[in-house]
């Protein structure tokens, strides 16, 4: 797999997932389990994504930026635990721009010492059932161009591009020859081709 350089680009890249059929069922590994948040984790989701995202987070984001959100509800917030403690995140939230049955795939992230097991996997299936529950269609997600094994995760399970900008075509090349998969470039020919979707503000 070639690197790719650790910058953000602008816009985010997109991805969706037509329907939720066929949903796997949580299989994590032995000593992991799945549950919601409870009162008083914000801290640990904090812990989380400072690790997982490798940026500084302040005591009280969550509050700030999740919990206080209209999309929030402790159901949304999927959290899988080794023993007692939260290792890796999904929500299941909100994306008004892209229309009412639509959900959002939104931070997920697990902790550097707990990857290879494929924990962020089993964590967005968690989320994907989520949105089942609540009745959703369809369920997009944004990232980053250098995020190759969050993006490698999400085309797994059954995400496929979407261009919100001209320049995405070729970033999306680009990604798809730094995961090893080129072939993926004539998979989505009709999408890389297509017309860029412009969602509401």
């Amino acid at each position: 797999m070639c690197p790719m350089a650790h910058k953000q680009l602008t816009p985010q890249l997109f991805m969706a997932r037509a329907n939720l059929d066929d949903l796997p069922e949580l299989q994590l590994p032995e000593g992991y389990v799945v549950r919601s948040y409870r009162e008083g984790d914000g801290a640990a989701w904090e812990r989380i994504v400072a690790a997982a995202f490798e940026r500084e987070v302040q005591t009280g984001e969550f509050e700030k930026s999740m919990k206080q959100h209209k999309a929030f509800r402790p159901e949304r917030v999927l959290f899988v635990l080794c023993g007692d403690v939260p290792v890796a995140t999904a929500s299941a939230w909100d994306s008004p721009g892209w229309g009412p049955q639509t959900g959002q795939l939104h931070m997920v992230g697990t902790k550097p010492e707990h990857r290879g097991k494929h924990l962020g996997y089993w964590v967005s299936v968690a989320a994907l059932h989520q949105f089942g529950k609540e009745g959703r269609r369809d369920v997009m997600l944004s990232t980053d161009d250098f995020r190759l094994p969050a993006i490698k995760t999400y085309l797994q399970m059954g995400f496929e591009p979407v261009l919100v900008h001209e320049n995405q075509p070729r970033r999306w090349r680009d990604v798809f020859a730094a995961i090893d998969q080129p072939g993926l470039s004539a998979k989505f020919a009709e999408i890389l081709d297509g017309p860029v979707f412009k969602p509401r503000a």
